[in-house]
């Protein structure tokens, strides 16, 4: 259904209004590509714990440094060659930042510890 700018402000003043306005809008700095594994993620407790791949690319500065954490994790057996492959597939395609923005030093301990 489509619906005229003069239409929709007269039906919705208050919404078109926060649109205008850029109320309330939400950035998306991620994205998973696998709903099982963001499922998992959402699920997750959110305190300390061993960091996943995802946070481990979160740290890289840009892409070539993300290939080379992959590389890491497959060689050591902490990934599979099929996720090692979904992971560099998202970063040929998507950039390295696809998956969340970048954790600077400290981000756990300002998070978790209240340091900072």
């Amino acid at each position: 259904m489509e619906i005229d700018e003069k239409t929709f402000k007269k039906l919705f003043p208050n919404l078109y209004r926060e649109i205008v306005l850029k109320k309330m809008h939400l950035s998306i700095d991620a994205v998973r590509t696998d709903v099982e594994e963001g499922e998992r993620e959402a699920e997750r407790r959110r305190g300390p714990g061993m960091p996943t791949p995802i946070d481990y690319l979160r740290r890289c500065e840009d892409d070539e440094e993300a290939f080379e954490v992959i590389n890491y994790l497959e060689r050591r057996g902490e990934i599979t060659h099929e996720k090692a492959e979904k992971l560099r597939k998202q970063v040929r395609e998507r950039g390295v930042r696809s998956f969340g923005s970048k954790k600077e030093w400290g981000y756990y301990s300002t998070k978790y510890l209240g340091d900072g």
